[in-house]
């Protein structure tokens, strides 16, 4: 008795240490993972699948460092925004970041790509992330995981300690949109409702005609200010 219970203990923590290993490598894809039909966005080396938005500049302060995307935010460079080279419709996402302290950052889904369109913010809705010592942390429509700007998180959502990866996950399937920051749902909407029409035309974007109206685009990866940290990237079309 005392051999069998050794031997499920000894298969345990190996299960543990294989199986987390094998979850917790950045910007790899499990075996099941691959089975699900998840691809990567970010292969850990390189921006190949990424682009600066509108291509309007060559270099930016964007750069892959330590198997992370980041934006360095002493760099001289310009920041602007960094999108997807592949437009998505119906999908799912998970993606990993960190922010420097007091740091402002977002992720935008669908996203239209125009020269006559100067922002990413223009066209696509925001999935906002923000350390919590920003001093807009409190704001309730400015929370992280929230739909930005428009409504409150569903759930409350912690982040993690500063220097530790908060995951995150987005799915959109035929206009509506759910929000997910460390395994609590902080966000819904249906893009294609009269409660969303009605929502733009109070807000802040009214005046951009473009704001809100897609259902399919391009991601973007925001900093806004002090630096923020990408990995994991991961997205499977539904």
């Amino acid at each position: 008795m005392r051999k069998t219970i050794y031997t499920l203990a000894l298969l345990s923590i190996v299960c543990f240490f294989s199986c987390s290993s094998e979850n917790t490598t950045p910007n790899t894809l499990t075996e099941k993972e691959k089975s699900e039909g998840w691809t990567l966005l970010f292969n850990g080396q390189n921006l190949e699948g990424w682009h600066l938005y509108n291509n309007r500049i060559p270099k930016s302060a964007w750069v892959v460092s330590n198997g992370t995307i980041y934006c360095d935010s002493q760099s001289d460079l310009d920041k602007a925004d960094l999108v997807t080279d592949k437009e998505f419709e119906n999908y799912e996402l998970k993606f990993e970041w960190q922010l420097e302290k007091e740091g402002n950052s977002g992720i935008f889904i669908n996203v239209k790509e125009d020269t006559a369109i100067a922002q990413t913010y223009f066209s696509g809705p925001e999935y906002q992330l923000l350390e919590d010592s920003h001093m807009d942390f409190a704001l309730p429509l400015k929370k992280p995981g929230c739909l930005y700007n428009f409504i409150p998180q569903l759930n409350s959502a912690r982040t993690k300690m500063q220097g530790e990866w908060n995951q995150s996950r987005i799915v959109q399937k035929d206009g509506k949109i759910e929000f997910y920051l460390n395994g609590q749902q902080t966000a819904e909407m249906d893009f294609n409702s009269n409660e969303w029409k009605k929502l733009v035309s109070q807000s802040n974007f009214k005046d951009y005609p473009h704001f809100g109206k897609q259902t399919k685009g391009h991601l973007a990866l925001q900093d806004w200010s002090r630096g923020v940290s990408f990995r994991n990237i991961k997205i499977r079309e539904l």
